[in-house]
Parts: C-alpha cells; structure tokens; sequence
C-alpha cells in the first residue's frame, strides 16, 4: 500500500506534466523537495521514491542533516544566506538559489576558492517588489551580474523568485511572467560565467502556473510531506 509521501509525490508529478503538456514544454522540470522542519525518516522516504535534490532553508539544518545524509542526495540552499554563514555549506551544496546581493557574490566567491571549486548559484529577484522578500529588484539585476561576471569561483546558472501568495493561483503568473522575460533579457548579454539554464519558481501552492511561465525547478515542501 502506497504511503501518503508516495501518493504526494505522485500527484505533483502528474500536476508537473499537465502543466507541460498545456503549453508543449519538453524540458524537464526539476522537483526540489524543501525539507525545512522534516525529519531524516521522511527525507529517506522521499529518496526511496526517488527524490535527488533536498532543499534547506537554513544553514543549521542544512548542516545537520548533511552530516548524516551526506551526498546520497543534491543539496539545495534556498533560504535567506548570511555572508558568515556561507563556510559552513560551500563544501555541501550543489546549488544556492539566494544570492541577493554583490557582497555575498564576493563572499562566496572567496569561500569557494578555498575548495577549489566553482560554486553555481542563482539570482534571487524580488519581482513582487514585497518588503517581507528578500532578493534583487530587477532593475539591479544587470549592473550586479556585470561586477559578478569578473569573478572566478561563482557561476550564475539562473534566477529564482517567490510570488505573493494567493488564493487564485492565476494571479501569480504576472511574477513569473517577469522573471522568464528577466532571464531572455540577461541571455542576450555577453557574461562569461553567467547561463540562464534555470528558473527556480513555483512553490506548493502555484507551481502549475510557475512551470507554465518556463519554471523549470520547483520547491515543494508541504505538497509532499503534508
């Protein structure tokens, strides 16, 4: 008999490609399974079914669960990044969709010279212009993508965004709207470390809408583990 955590996983996957199939996208969509207050038997659970990628929220957590679940998953840090927080994860994560500001471009930078290694992050953007959301406005997006662009341990893979919550989800797609046009405006820039490949949008509540505007990475926490 199937586990809720099983069903749940098979819903989105399904609601993943109706929203496809309405617009006649073939990319694939990655699912990133936002673990914020889950524990290490529902998370192994989730990697049963097949679940690759884990995003954290906080550092703490991140930590902690990386300690005992170690590389058997990609980690995903999604939450708000301090710059003295950045040593602790630059050795774990596969993928920081929060970087919201030069200085920790520079931090993390700086960090991941120390491993010898590029680390891929996203722009976050704060498309809604809300005062409770952290990231970019858009119009800053460019002149900070050309201080990063002289930078030799950080590659910009993307963008990501939160929309407002809503009660119709129809009335996120204006956010998501603007970050995929955001990202073919970036696209015709001539930036040697920077690739619009991801589009980090859509969360439990509106991903259909997010993947039908070009989200091509989805954050779903509550959706799967109720």
């Amino acid at each position: 008999m199937a586990s809720n955590i099983e069903k749940n996983l098979n819903n989105i996957k399904e609601a993943i490609n109706m929203s496809r199939a309405k617009v006649g996208k073939d990319y694939d969509v990655g699912l990133i399974a936002v673990t914020k207050t889950v524990g290490i038997e529902e998370i192994e659970e989730v990697i049963q079914y097949g679940i690759k990628d884990i995003g954290e929220n906080r550092v703490q957590e991140l930590v902690k669960k990386y300690e005992i679940l170690g590389n058997k998953v990609r980690w995903h840090m999604i939450g708000h990044l301090q710059r003295n927080k950045v040593k602790y994860i630059i050795d774990k994560v596969d993928l920081i969709h929060s970087l919201d500001s030069y200085d920790l471009a520079l931090e993390i930078d700086k960090r991941a010279k120390t491993q010898d290694k590029i680390m891929k992050c996203l722009l976050q953007v704060n498309v809604s212009g809300e005062e409770s959301k952290y990231g970019l406005n858009p119009e800053e997006v460019i002149d900070i993508l050309e201080k990063i662009n002289k930078l030799n341990h950080i590659k910009i893979e993307g963008l990501m965004t939160m929309a407002p919550y809503a009660e119709m989800i129809e009335e996120t797609r204006i956010y998501f709207r603007k970050l995929k046009e955001l990202s073919i405006e970036i696209s015709k820039k001539s930036f040697y470390n920077v690739e619009m490949k991801y589009l980090s949008m859509g969360m439990s509540n509106d991903f259909p809408v997010a993947i039908e505007e070009g989200g091509n990475l989805i954050r779903i926490g509550s959706k799967i583990f109720g």
